[in-house]
């Protein structure tokens, strides 16, 4: 019996070339509406179906038309999406747009790789008074609850050198880290899967992933202040757990989805959270604007939930004073940070609110006075007010940086040095890569705040994925970063030690081995697979440490 062969024909190939003459370039401008017409034609066709009408005859139209298939040769920006020029990172360089300003400070008239807050990020901001107080009430303030801060400002210290890490140590990309109030070596991290990891970073192997305690993104985990064994966590499934460290058995106190998935417009998920140890309240907020209380003594929710923020606008971040733990901070996706007292809490009645240019990423008090607020917003720009009882209309500087990102990250969030008594070194992440030995990567940046200057930004050679969460440690001089699946830890370097070769155990490989052969990209993700490796085999390198006299210092990595 002969072979049938298949008598269908194939689909028209159309290629667009890129060419320096005028004609060709005119040619492709007429051939520009032809694709239009056809995703209108299309939308159409998707509309009678989804309501219902011509079904039949819309099938039938497309098994007769065939849509010719473009294969597009010609340069199309992926920012305005016009033809003729390109934007976006070649290697380590960012290219603009020229049909949109500065991507880095968001104004005309220069590019990113030209912009002077890229050569200098305290442009423009003008610097802290000596001064300590400004009014009355500030003197009132630090006089009766900060008697002990030392007047003379002590050198920074900043963990420059990479101690040990784990590599692929969540299935997903790290959303959270947290330290253990009492034990220094703790390490706990949340990942976009739901999973908590505890990792003593002294012993290094001695790890723990729980899988089982919520269904997706863990967005914020706080201690219980009355049992450090015990850790409460929000997510995006909507539900606050309660989970015992060493058993690892968890229980939900509140869930606001009880009838599972119903639709985007009813789903709740759970962003911002902290506790207040004076009332024995776990505050946490969802994507509706709304915050809610549970009291941890009974585990159950206290009173009904208040709209704290415009309704329907998610609510990211909440942060109480560490001094008047009746103050909290909020903020959320409707371009504001909040300041509320919490004896009359009730929808709008915030005692002061901060506007911003963008979407507001976080929002903290200052770790020790509690008199300084920090926040970091998607317009590149980390705000500071230097007192809560001064003018708030208007922060008291604004320090450009890059931290607008995408989607496929975790926010930046600007993160306090809890142990900086003048309360003016901070951590941040940054976005834009830089060219460091034909290496592009993505420097950790201690800016202070006082004066806006880049005090240090360090970076690793193999390090070459994104690291949007960082945490300074309370006590001691360790930074913990979470970049893309892995965790690591960064110390100090002693000058006075010797360079020697450094322990290969201190890094942990987990995943498969083809995993383990490739490098960080230079973009995170939140795909499993596009997760890389920290090498084993890196190079000498260099970090820029800045100040007065700027001395660069070599990063060794592990061999």
């Amino acid at each position: 019996m002969a072979p049938r062969t298949r008598r269908g024909s194939f689909p028209r190939v159309v290629i667009e070339r890129d060419t320096e003459s005028e004609k060709s370039s005119s040619s492709e401008e007429e051939e520009d509406p032809e694709p239009e017409v056809q995703e209108e034609e299309e939308s159409e066709e998707l509309a009678e179906v989804e309501n219902g009408e011509n079904v039949e005859e819309g099938l039938g139209s497309k098994k007769k038309e065939r849509v010719p298939i473009t294969i597009a040769l010609t340069k199309v920006c992926k920012v305005c999406k016009r033809k003729g020029h390109e934007a976006g990172f070649k290697g380590a360089t960012y290219i603009d747009c020229p049909m949109k300003p500065c991507f880095l400070c968001k104004m005309p008239g220069h590019t990113t790789m030209t912009c002077p807050h890229k050569v200098a990020t305290e442009h423009g901001v003008i610097p802290a008074p000596n001064r300590n107080t400004r009014s009355s009430l500030d003197y009132v303030f630090r006089r009766q609850l900060q008697p002990d801060i030392p007047a003379i400002r002590t050198a920074f210290i900043i963990p420059d050198q990479v101690d040990c890490a784990v590599i692929r140590y969540h299935s997903r990309r790290v959303t959270c880290l947290e330290f253990h109030p009492t034990n220094n070596n703790i390490l706990l991290s949340g990942d976009k899967k739901g999973q908590l990891g505890i990792w003593d970073y002294n012993k290094v192997h001695e790890k723990t992933v729980y899988g089982n305690i919520h269904h997706c993104i863990l967005n914020n985990m706080r201690f219980k202040p009355t049992n450090d064994e015990t850790i409460y966590a929000a997510s995006s499934d909507g539900t606050i757990s309660c989970t015992d460290l060493e058993t690892g058995i968890s229980s939900s106190l509140m869930n606001l989805n009880p009838n599972g998935w119903e639709g985007p417009s009813t789903w709740r998920m759970l962003y911002g959270m902290d506790i207040n140890s004076e009332k024995g309240l776990v505050l946490v907020a969802d994507n509706f604007g709304f915050l809610y209380l549970v009291d941890t003594r009974s585990n159950n929710q206290t009173g009904e939930a208040i709209l704290i923020h415009k309704k329907g606008s998610k609510v990211v971040g909440l942060h109480c004073n560490p001094l008047q733990p009746e103050l909290l901070l909020s903020c959320g996706n409707d371009h504001f940070a909040r300041i509320w007292d919490m004896r009359r809490l009730e929808a709008g009645s915030s005692l002061h609110n901060l506007p911003h240019g963008r979407v507001v990423n976080a929002a903290y008090f200052s770790p020790q006075s509690g008199c300084k607020i920090l926040t970091t917003s998607q317009d590149n720009r980390i705000r500071v007010w230097d007192s809560i009882f001064g003018n708030l209309n208007s922060p008291s500087r604004e320090i450009v940086h890059s931290h607008d990102f995408n989607r496929h990250l975790t926010p930046f969030r600007a993160e306090w040095d809890p142990k900086d008594p003048a309360e003016s070194l901070v951590v941040v992440g940054r976005y834009i890569s830089e060219n460091y030995n034909g290496a592009a990567l993505h420097p950790i940046d201690f800016i202070d705040i006082s004066t806006g200057q880049l005090v240090a930004e360090v970076m690793d050679p193999n390090i070459t994925t994104i690291s949007p969460v960082n945490k300074l440690h309370p006590r001691d001089d360790v930074l913990a970063s979470g970049s893309s699946r892995s965790l690591f830890i960064w110390r100090p370097k002693d000058k006075s030690e010797p360079v020697q070769q450094k322990d290969e155990k201190k890094i942990v490989l987990c995943g498969s081995e083809k995993k383990s052969r490739r490098k960080f990209g230079g973009v995170d993700s939140d795909n499993d697979s596009d997760d890389g490796t920290f090498s084993s085999k890196g190079k000498n390198f260099k970090s820029k440490k800045l100040g007065s006299k700027p001395t660069p210092k070599s990063l060794r990595t592990k061999r």
